[in-house]
C-alpha cells in the first residue's frame, strides 16, 4: 500500500517541464501587459478637455467654473485651445498655469473641469485622470 501512495504523490505534483512552461507563459503575459499600461497612461495624459464643451461654445467661465453669458463681470473667455490631460492634472493639483493662461483664468478652467459630469465633452478624460495608477 505504501507504494500506491507514493505513485499518487508523484502524479499529483507537476513535472519540471510543466512548471517551466507555466513560468514562461506568465513571463510573456507580463511583457505583453506592461506596454499596454504604459500606452494607456500616455494616452490619458494626451486626452483633451474643451473649456467649455462645444455645445456651450460662446459662453464664458465664471471663477467657480460655471458657464455664464459673455461679458459677465469677473468671467473669463473660453480657453484658447482644449486643455490636455497633463495640463488638467497640473491645474487640478494647483500647479503652474499652462502657457497662454493667467493664473485666475486657469483656476476658473480647473473649477469648470471639476464640474464635468458623465455625457459632457471631456468627462472621460477627466475621469481617467482621477483613476489611481
Amino acid at each position: 500500500m505504501a507504494e500506491a501512495e507514493d505513485n499518487s504523490d508523484q502524479s499529483a505534483r507537476p513535472s519540471r517541464r510543466m512548471v517551466l512552461a507555466l513560468g514562461a507563459a506568465a513571463a510573456s503575459t507580463v511583457v505583453t501587459i506592461r506596454p499596454a499600461l504604459a500606452q494607456t497612461a500616455g494616452s490619458v495624459m494626451n486626452c483633451q478637455i474643451p473649456v467649455p464643451a462645444p455645445q456651450a461654445a460662446g459662453n464664458y467661465i465664471a471663477p467657480d467654473g460655471s458657464l455664464v453669458a459673455p461679458g459677465t463681470p469677473g468671467a473669463f473667455p473660453p480657453a484658447p485651445r482644449p486643455i490636455t490631460g497633463e495640463e488638467a492634472k497640473l491645474l487640478l493639483s494647483g500647479g503652474p498655469s499652462p502657457s497662454g493662461m493667467d493664473s485666475q483664468s486657469a483656476q476658473a478652467y480647473a473649477n469648470y473641469i471639476r464640474r464635468l459630469q458623465a455625457g459632457m465633452s471631456g468627462f472621460t478624460c477627466y475621469a481617467s485622470l482621477q483613476m489611481p495608477r
